[in-house]
């Protein structure tokens, strides 16, 4: 089983570069980067979670800008994004900064994406919250083709585009490896685009069984996200055949960081490289 850590990287936070030299220094396998654009001021749409929605929401740094810039100075360092909101995107601008990662870093990325929750912060995008759902699956149909035709084109309900050509094309083949972000719903469209899952973790070992239940009868990667600090739920999920675990991360200064990323190798150090 492979370990990584989820963050926010903000402009308060220790910055990319560093935190993934860190990371791969004490072998972390990889580093999943949290996306928003903005958040809408009006705050209709309550904080995952509930309470009030913490300060890194507001301040996130483009993931991909960011990635690119870790891919520079590490080198088995695995990045992926957890998750892109590819609904409130461009679906071919996004092909290529993804093709592009994935060229530059030597074929470490990981696409994580998403419909999200903030629906002011979708519609601000021109995105109806009512049909994101339909959007999604048109687009990783749509980003599909462009990765792996010569010659793509994409006629759907919502996205419509005669033949391109669009390069790069990702290292990756036939692409870089897709997951979806989310509880039920992403688990069944994970199912029908034979992509992996991203759930959020379970608190007790008991549960884990039921929560992967949702994938019986369908050999899909499954990357586990926002782990508890527990040996028992790291061992759990490891006997249940779980890719990989990710760790939450606080956005914290530089020497903070550094101490939480140790904590959390002695808790998993038996599963890092």
């Amino acid at each position: 089983m492979k370990i990584g850590i989820t963050t926010f990287v903000t402009d308060e936070g220790i910055s990319g570069p560093k935190l993934g030299v860190a990371l791969e220094e004490r072998g972390f396998e990889s580093m999943f980067l949290a996306e928003h654009s903005h958040i809408p001021a009006s705050r209709r749409s309550p904080a995952p979670g509930g309470g009030e929605l913490p300060r890194p929401y507001y301040r996130a740094v483009d993931p991909f800008v960011a990635l690119a810039a870790v891919a520079a100075v590490t080198e088995r360092l695995i990045l992926g994004t957890g998750v892109t909101l590819l609904i409130q995107r461009d679906v071919i601008h996004t092909a290529k900064e993804v093709a592009t990662l994935d060229l530059i870093s030597g074929g470490r990325f990981v696409f994580g994406v998403g419909t999200g929750w903030n629906r002011e912060e979708m519609a601000d995008h021109g995105t109806d919250p009512r049909t994101r759902g339909a959007l999604l699956d048109e687009q990783l149909a749509a980003i599909r083709a462009i990765w792996t035709d010569e010659l793509a084109e994409f006629h759907g309900r919502f996205l419509d585009f005669e033949p391109m050509y669009a390069w790069p094309k990702p290292v990756q083949q036939p692409h870089p490896p897709i997951f979806l972000g989310g509880a039920e719903a992403a688990a069944e469209r994970a199912i029908r685009h034979g992509v992996g899952w991203i759930p959020a973790a379970v608190t007790d070992p008991a549960e884990i069984p039921a929560q992967l239940s949702r994938l019986d009868g369908h050999d899909l990667p499954v990357t586990v996200a926002f782990v508890a600090t527990d040996p028992a739920l790291i061992e759990g999920y490891a006997e249940a055949g779980v890719q990989r675990l990710l760790f939450g991360l606080p956005t914290l200064p530089e020497s903070e960081t550094l101490h939480a990323l140790d904590e959390i190798a002695k808790v998993a150090d038996r599963y890092l490289v």
